[in-house]
């Protein structure tokens, strides 16, 4: 495991954006952290990452899966609003698989891959973040 303290959102976002270089076809990456830790901050960084437009991204709560381009397609999932038996309905397994799928709020999804990259965000108080990643 590795852990990586950021100060501020945009350190957040270059977190993101570091950990996209290693991400290849089919990754998953799990993202759990309280409400505004910075999970869409992280997304933020991996798209840019990836080559899409950072400004692309926002929350995907109630639209609940969005898509950005760029040298691979990621997918960005926010569970917040869903069950378990719902998100068992979306057919995530099969989402992602010619790019990245990103995932927020991963414990409602009872069936992640084992073989995810999970990354959790401590909020340490302020704009003071702990990223955990773990392959």
């Amino acid at each position: 495991m590795r852990t990586i303290h950021t100060t501020s959102e945009e350190e957040t976002t270059e977190a993101g954006k570091n950990i996209a270089a290693e991400l290849r076809v089919g990754d998953v990456v799990l993202i759990d952290g309280p409400l505004g830790a910075g999970k869409t901050a992280f997304v933020r960084g991996l798209a840019e990452g990836l080559g899409a437009d950072p400004n692309d991204v926002s929350s995907p709560t109630f639209t609940i899966l969005q898509q950005y381009g760029g040298s691979l397609p990621l997918y960005h999932a926010d569970l917040y609003r869903l069950t378990s038996a719902e998100v068992a309905d979306l057919g995530l397994e099969e989402t992602g698989l010619d790019g990245i799928l990103a995932v927020e709020w991963p414990d409602r999804w009872v069936e992640r891959p084992a073989t995810a990259h999970k990354v959790a965000i401590d909020d340490q108080g302020g704009d003071d973040r702990r990223i955990h990643i773990r392959r």
